[in-house]
């Protein structure tokens, strides 16, 4: 599969939260993973069994959340990508306790795939947007 074939079964599969095992099939048994927090970078090694956990935890916070891919680039071997998640905040997230309500997340990501696995990625988050939704649900 090309670079562009294994992260968009990335985000149909695993991401997507439909089948989050499937990643050790997509990712690599280590992948660097640099996030970055509020202009804070940091990287984190992930595998592909914690990787599947953290999209677990996402289900549990935000129910069968839907994604939409709203930008997709491929150069060579790295692909870019942003997309809309829009969830249900349904299990506690940060402190936060429930509310049914809706919860809107925007990120973007750059996937660096060698020999058909993500082995590295670049990731950002609008964590104040969904700090933010929190806030202003636990209001209502």
């Amino acid at each position: 599969m090309t670079p562009e074939q294994i992260v968009i079964k990335f985000f149909e599969e695993v991401r997507s939260g439909n089948n989050p095992d499937y990643a050790t099939e997509l990712m690599a048994d280590q992948v660097l993973a640099h996030q970055v927090i509020s202009e804070e970078e940091s990287t984190v090694l992930r595998t592909p069994t914690d990787y599947a956990d953290h999209v677990k935890e996402m289900v549990e916070a935000y129910g069968d959340f839907s994604l939409e891919i709203q930008e997709f680039m491929v150069q060579e071997n790295k692909v870019y990508v942003r997309w809309k998640q829009v969830g249900t905040h349904v299990g506690e997230v940060d402190g936060f306790q429930p509310t049914s309500l809706p919860v809107i997340e925007i990120a973007s990501a750059v996937y660096r795939v060698e020999e058909e696995k993500i082995v590295e990625y670049w990731i950002q988050i609008d964590r104040a947007g969904i700090e933010k939704q929190l806030n202003r649900n636990k209001i209502n």
